[in-house]
């Protein structure tokens, strides 16, 4: 990671350079249970996945990538940068990844639905990989989610948030289904099935037809 982040500095014209993170002997490093705490790195990824340090984008994709390969997320729902060596808190203001693309292909069940991110991640939703839908409180407008990598013990999962114009492609592909009495619209991936929405009212249902 410090030789990334070493990188990193050519990639804001005349912004302040990234630091560098202290160097550590490897048979040092080795010993260490744990990296070397470098506390707060001055890094953020905005809602849209911008990467940004000290307010200033990191315009070269292949470093972003990069820092994407080692980001980390605590059970405390923190990011961090980390590497057998070292280890820097981020922040995050919403989820660290965007679904930019879906490509799908089947029907039913069979269906299946693949996303690219912004960091050129694929990855196939499925019983491992769900989609789900949040709400917000005041204007209840949906803001859906694909899991990445799912938790563990000792680390919280990391999602992706799915792009408006891609949630309209989902949204074309919904069909009707039950989520034990609900009626709800959701999409087939894998033989798994995901509510993107109640059903509107009004509607028949298959057992209406």
């Amino acid at each position: 990671m410090t030789d990334a982040i070493s990188r990193a500095e050519s990639t804001c014209g005349g912004s302040p350079a990234v630091p560098v993170l202290p160097t550590q002997p490897a048979a040092a490093a080795h010993r260490q249970r744990r990296p070397h705490d470098c506390g707060q790195l001055p890094f953020l990824i905005r809602r849209d996945g911008t990467w940004l340090y000290r307010g200033s984008p990191i315009g070269r994709k292949e470093l972003v990538c990069l820092f994407a390969s080692v980001l980390k997320r605590e059970s405390d729902g923190s990011y961090w940068l980390e590497t057998p060596a070292e280890r820097g808190r981020i922040e995050v203001e919403d989820v660290p990844f965007v679904a930019v693309e879906l490509k799908w292909c089947g029907s039913g069940q069979g269906q299946r639905l693949s996303f690219r991110t912004n960091v050129d991640q694929v990855v196939t939703a499925d019983a491992d990989h769900p989609i789900r839908v949040a709400h917000d409180l005041l204007t209840c407008r949906p803001t859906p989610y694909l899991l990445l990598r799912p938790g563990s013990d000792a680390t919280a999962p990391i999602e992706a948030r799915i792009s408006r114009p891609v949630y309209y492609e989902l949204a074309a592909l919904a069909e009707p289904g039950w989520i034990g009495c609900r009626r709800v619209l959701g999409v087939w991936s894998c033989r798994s099935f995901f509510t993107l929405s109640e059903f509107p009212a009004g509607e028949p249902t298959f057992a209406e037809t």
